[in-house]
């Protein structure tokens, strides 16, 4: 089990090792959860696996919001989405600070008595953070007896009075998409000859809507170092080469640039820092579009403008990290409703995919979000106590930092109808 685990560790962005392409139906990837055989070495490599998800029952049925905000800017919204809910919002004076143990004890007996369904966390800019994340996890894995969320959970957040206002409009006004009427983006980054891995998951992605007789239209985003590397076949495959090292892309040729801003959901596979997610600079995020479902396997995706860990001089695939607003949060500034990332090293589609899988089926944002977490839980042992980092933090790389993955959007809001319910009506 401990050399599974180093394997799975290691795909977190770390592995480009040399590899056949080849682009597997999704029946073919391994299902993954604590006591699976190891997969096999061809399957590691490419990160060409899927996490299994942990299901479990939330403590009840009530919709929760817990925030620090105190500006009617931010709070008058908010009071509509508790209407719109009937939900309960809770105040605490720095969510930041969620894990300290007055806190914490506070939290938990007021959810203990409202006993939710759903906890949104609508936090400040600067108490967007990794603790707070991790308290967030200690708070809702403590409220029985078990050791898994008790709740479905849902982070609201955007940089600015107004875009925070329009996230909770559209979060108010949103309808589950058909999926009959799905359109759907990829994203990909070829970062070498050699690597992959990202490119493949576009080819798998292409293969599961075509299943429901959907297009897929692609992007791959070949570095200088991809001269030689494999490319997808099809149709409406683009295929963008960038000239220098640290180029990314800003703007986009016409025909990708139409079939991008056309897609409601836009799914990223690669490397990324700081304000860059897969070779995509946050410039190159459409300004109108209609762009609601985000997600990104890549690193640093929806990094925090105030971090709790170390610095990181340099993120996988040799890019600088400079202090960048987050990809994550430009894009809910541009449009987005829900959008999914992490906060530091992410391990990309063995991760995403079955969270989108689990949207597609007509699960809610929270409802994902919580049996991710749950199965990294069981998968990497983590229990109460064991979440927080304590400070300070001296090396790069901590266990927490598989549990950083983060869902801007409601918890309640279900991105799509199942295939059968739309053809019910």
């Amino acid at each position: 089990m401990k050399t599974l685990l180093k394997i799975l560790a290691l795909t977190a962005c770390s592995n480009c090792l040399g590899q056949q392409f080849h682009v597997p139906e999704i029946s073919e990837l391994p299902r993954i959860e604590r006591n699976s055989p190891r997969p096999g070495t061809n399957a590691l490599k490419n990160s060409a696996f899927i996490l299994k998800l942990k299901a479990h029952a939330p403590l009840g049925e009530s919709y929760v919001i817990i925030t620090d905000h105190t500006a009617q800017e931010y709070r008058k919204p908010l009071g509509r989405l508790a209407k719109h809910h009937n939900a309960t919002i809770i105040e605490t004076a720095n969510l930041a600070e969620v894990h300290q143990p007055e806190t914490l004890q506070a939290l938990r007996l007021k959810l203990a008595k409202l006993k939710p369904k759903y906890v949104a966390l609508a936090p400040r800019m600067e108490s967007y953070r990794e603790n707070m994340l991790l308290g967030t996890w200690e708070l809702l894995t403590t409220l029985d007896e078990d050791r898994y969320l008790d709740a479905y959970p849902g982070i609201l957040l955007a940089s600015s009075p107004a875009a925070f206002k329009q996230l909770i409009d559209r979060t108010i006004n949103y309808r589950s998409i058909p999926q009959k009427n799905l359109k759907p983006f990829a994203i990909s980054q070829v970062p070498s000859n050699t690597e992959s891995r990202s490119l493949q998951k576009a080819g798998i992605l292409r293969k599961v809507f075509a299943n429901y007789s959907i297009e897929t239209p692609t992007l791959a985003i070949y570095t200088p170092k991809a001269r030689d590397a494999p490319q997808l076949k099809g149709e409406r495959i683009w295929n963008i080469r960038l000239t220098n090292k640290g180029d990314f892309l800003k703007t986009f040729d016409p025909q990708p640039r139409e079939a991008l801003r056309e897609s409601q959901l836009v799914i990223m596979h690669g490397h990324g820092i700081p304000g860059m997610s897969c070779s995509v600079d946050i410039e190159g995020i459409p300004r109108t579009s209609n762009n609601q479902v985000i997600l990104s396997g890549s690193c640093f995706s929806a990094v925090p403008v105030k971090s709790d860990f170390p610095r990181m001089a340099s993120a996988p695939g040799g890019y600088k990290v400079d202090q960048r607003p987050a990809f994550g949060t430009r894009y809910v500034d541009r449009g987005a409703t829900v959008f999914f990332g992490h906060m530091r090293l992410s391990s990309g589609f063995p991760h995403l995919y079955p969270v989108l899988e689990k949207w597609l089926k007509g699960a809610s944002v929270g409802e994902a979000y919580q049996q991710l977490i749950n199965s990294i839980i069981e998968m990497r042992g983590f229990s109460p106590g064991r979440y927080v980092v304590k400070q300070p933090v001296t090396q790069r790389r901590v266990p927490q930092n598989t549990l950083l993955y983060v869902i801007f959007g409601d918890p309640a809001l279900v991105p799509f109808e199942t295939l059968e319910k739309a053809e019910q009506k």
